[in-house]
C-alpha cells in the first residue's frame, strides 16, 4: 500500500463516501471543546501549583499551554483544509510518512490512548455520581454502564451522538461559568491576600531548576488542553469540512482557553498558590467557600456531567480512526462495516466501547494514562511536521487543490515549528520525570510493529 499524493482533495474518499455529512459549524465547535474539556480542569490546577508556587507562574503555565493549543489548532485547521479525510491524524500520517506509522498511531489510540482516557474519566464519573446519590453500586460498574449507554447512543447515528455531545458541552460551559462567577462574587479576599496574586513573579531565582519545574507543570497543562485533534477524526461527516473544521477548531480552542484561564484565576484568587497546591479538589473547595456544602454538591454534579460529556465526544470521534484502518486493510475488515440505516461504523464504535469497559473494570486505567502521555504528544509533533511535507509536495506537483481555498497557518513555518518543538519538549520532560512509565508507553506503541507486518503479509496473500 503506497501513500497517495498529499495534495489530493481527500485521501480516503472511498471511506468518506459511505458516511453521512450531517454536522455543521456549531457541532464542530462543540466537538472541539468537548474533546478538550473533561473532568481534569476541576482537579489539575492543584497539580500545576505543586510544581510552580506563585500565582503568576501558575497562570502563565495555563496561558502558555493555551497558546500551544492554539498553535495546534492552526496546524490541524490546515491539515483538515488540505485533506478532509475520515480518520484525521491517522490519515495525515499515512499520507505524509508511511501506512505503518499511521497504524502505530491507530494501534496506540485503540489500545491505550483513547480507551485508557475514557476509562479514567468514566471512573471519575462513577465516583462522583455514587458520592452524590449514595446508590449501592461500585464506581467501576457505573463507569461500565455509562460507557455502554453512550456507545449505544452513538450507534444510533452521528446526529444522535452529536446532539448528546453538544448538549453536554453546553452544560459544561454553564457549570464552569457558574464556578467562575460564584468565586468572583461570593469570595472576598483581604487586601493583603489579593496583592499576593500579582507578586512575586518567581518562587526561586531564575535557574535551570525553575525551567525544569515549569516544564513539569506543563505536562498536566498540555494534557488538559489536548483533545482538539479528535474533531478531525470526523471530517467525513462534517458539511463543508474545509470551511467548518478550521473555524470550529479556532472557536473551540479559543473558548477553552478562556474557560481554563478563568477557572485557574478564580482558584488562585480564592485559595492562594499554597492553598491550591494543598487542595486535591480545588473546584469543590472554591464552591464550598462561595456557597457552602450546597456549592460543593453542585460542582460535584458538574464534574459528573463534564465527565459524561468527554466520554460522549470520545465515543463519537475516535472510532472513525479504526474504521479508516479497516478500510485501508490493516485492521479487521468487519470494523469498516457501516450500518445501512444510520451510516455509522457500528462495529468500530462497539469495539472501542467494549475495550474501554474492560480497562475500567480492570482498574489499570491510571497506569495506562501514565504510559501514553508522552506518546500522544509525540504523535502531535509528527502531525505538525506533516504540514512541511504536504506543502513541499504541493509545491512540486501539478496543483490539484486551489491553494487560495485552503486555510494556511498564520506565521508558518515559525508557528508550526514552535508547536512541534513545544510538544517534544514536553515529551522530553515527561521522559525525564516519569522514565519508567514513558518507556513502557513507547514499548506499547512499538509492539504494534509486528502486528502491522502480520496484517500487511495477510493483505499480500489475499
Amino acid at each position: 500500500m503506497s501513500p497517495t499524493p498529499a495534495s489530493a482533495p481527500s485521501s480516503g474518499d472511498s471511506a468518506v463516501k459511505g458516511l453521512a455529512r450531517r454536522l455543521g459549524l456549531f457541532d464542530a465547535t462543540m466537538i472541539v471543546m468537548g474533546g478538550i474539556v473533561g473532568a481534569g480542569i476541576f482537579i489539575n490546577p492543584y497539580v500545576v501549583a505543586q510544581q510552580v508556587h506563585t500565582p503568576t507562574l501558575i497562570l502563565t503555565a495555563w496561558i502558555f499551554g493555551g497558546l500551544i493549543a492554539m498553535a495546534g489548532a492552526f496546524v490541524y485547521a490546515e491539515l483538515a483544509s488540505r485533506m478532509p479525510a475520515v480518520g484525521g491524524q491517522y490519515a495525515y500520517m499515512r499520507e505524509a510518512y508511511h501506512p505503518g506509522v499511521a497504524f502505530l498511531y491507530g494501534w496506540a489510540l485503540l489500545l491505550v490512548i483513547q480507551t485508557g482516557g475514557m476509562a479514567a474519566v468514566a471512573i471519575t464519573f462513577g465516583k462522583y455520581f455514587v458520592e452524590l446519590t449514595h446508590i449501592p453500586i461500585s464506581s467501576g460498574a457505573l463507569a461500565a454502564l455509562a460507557l455502554g449507554i453512550l456507545t449505544l447512543v452513538n450507534c444510533l447515528g452521528v446526529r444522535a451522538g452529536s446532539t448528546v455531545q453538544s448538549s453536554l458541552m453546553v452544560m459544561k460551559i454553564a457549570i464552569i461559568a457558574a464556578l467562575v462567577i460564584c468565586g468572583a462574587i461570593f469570595i472576598k479576599r483581604p487586601a493583603a491576600e489579593a496583592q499576593a496574586i500579582v507578586s512575586p513573579i518567581f518562587d526561586r531565582p531564575f535557574s535551570f531548576s525553575l525551567i525544569v519545574a515549569f516544564g513539569a507543570a506543563m505536562v498536566p497543562v498540555t494534557f488538559s488542553y489536548g483533545g482538539y485533534q479528535t474533531a478531525n477524526f470526523i471530517a467525513g461527516e462534517v458539511r463543508e469540512p474545509r470551511k467548518n473544521l478550521p473555524r470550529g477548531l479556532m472557536l473551540g480552542v479559543a473558548g477553552v482557553i478562556a474557560l481554563y484561564v478563568s477557572v485557574n484565576y478564580i482558584c488562585v484568587r480564592a485559595l492562594g498558590a499554597a492553598g491550591l497546591a494543598n487542595t486535591t479538589t480545588p473546584a469543590s473547595a472554591v464552591m464550598r467557600m462561595a456557597l457552602g456544602q450546597r456549592g460543593a454538591t453542585w460542582i460535584a454534579l458538574g464534574i459528573a456531567i463534564s465527565a459524561l460529556g468527554f466520554l460522549s465526544q470520545s465515543i463519537l470521534t475516535a472510532p472513525r480512526v479504526y474504521f479508516a484502518m479497516a478500510e485501508d486493510g490493516v485492521f479487521f475488515k468487519g470494523v469498516a462495516w457501516l450500518s445501512p440505516r444510520t451510516r455509522v461504523p457500528v462495529i468500530a464504535i462497539v469495539l472501542q466501547g467494549v475495550w474501554a469497559i474492560v480497562i475500567a473494570l480492570s482498574g489499570r486505567y491510571e497506569q495506562i494514562l501514565n504510559f501514553v502521555s508522552a506518546m500522544d504528544l509525540t504523535f502531535f509533533g509528527l502531525s505538525g511536521l506533516c504540514i512541511f511535507i504536504f506543502r513541499w509536495r504541493a509545491a512540486r506537483q501539478p496543483p490539484s487543490l486551489d491553494e487560495n481555498a485552503i486555510y494556511h497557518i498564520p506565521g508558518h513555518p515559525f508557528t508550526t515549528a514552535a508547536y512541534v518543538t513545544c510538544c517534544w519538549i514536553v515529551v522530553a520532560a515527561t521522559f525525564y520525570h516519569y522514565p519508567k512509565d514513558s518507556f513502557i508507553g513507547l514499548g506499547i506503541v512499538l509492539a504494534g510493529l509486528p502486528i502491522y507486518f502480520i496484517w500487511g503479509l495477510r493483505g499480500r496473500r489475499t
